[in-house]
């Protein structure tokens, strides 16, 4: 209940105080990348529940000759790329945790597409609110592997704490104001879990043994 009444008056507080910067913000990215400016995309959140994440878009819509997606490193814009490592896409995701469908603190939500890939462990994130931020964002961000954030992930649900989440989110700013761990190592952004496992399925890999 504590930790309920905090991310909501906090929350509230920060879009008010952020009401400027959204503004700005979404005027910026409907100029430079047209409509829509908010990324909408469904996620996995307490209890295995999808909920819709909110963010700024940060990627043109752009196909190659077939029509297929270009990869992210193609699509990401030098706006997008400035929002992203001062973590201001996120914003939006205000809206979720005064909904009730994040909270400041957490496992980061992550795609349903992921879940028939989990291990029982790693479905165990589902056992506390997705976050804006989180113990694995603290260690590394996108610059770790999957397999170190499910970790990250498990430890934060046995171990969370308001006085921990209170550390979490002052050691955030710090990481986030030295833009570090931003992108996965030869990546623009975190390759996807499932296309890891299918490719180390593809290996003839045990799957239990992947790198995820």
């Amino acid at each position: 209940m504590v930790k309920r009444l905090f991310d909501l008056t906090v929350a509230g507080c920060a879009l008010v105080v952020f009401l400027v910067p959204l503004f700005v913000i979404a005027a910026l990215v409907r100029a430079r990348l047209g409509a829509p400016v908010l990324f909408r995309q469904r996620r996995i959140g307490l209890g295995g529940q999808e909920f819709e994440i909110r963010k700024f878009r940060t990627m043109r819509d752009a196909v190659d000759a077939a029509g297929r997606v270009l990869p992210d490193e193609d699509r990401l814009t030098p706006l997008g790329s400035f929002l992203r490592s001062a973590s201001l896409d996120e914003l939006p995701e205000l809206w979720n945790i005064i909904r009730g469908d994040m909270s400041f603190v957490g496992p980061r939500p992550l795609l349903p597409e992921y879940v028939p890939y989990y291990l029982p462990e790693q479905m165990r994130r589902h056992e506390v609110r997705p976050g804006l931020t989180g113990l694995a964002q603290i260690n590394g961000r996108n610059a770790q592997s999957w397999d170190q954030r499910f970790e990250f992930d498990v430890r934060y649900v046995d171990t969370h704490s308001f006085r921990g989440d209170l550390k979490i989110l002052l050691l955030t700013v710090a990481r986030v104001l030295a833009r570090d761990g931003v992108s996965a190592e030869g990546h623009e952004t975190m390759p996807r879990f499932d296309e890891q496992v299918k490719a180390g399925l593809a290996r003839g890999n045990d799957p239990d043994g992947v790198s995820k």
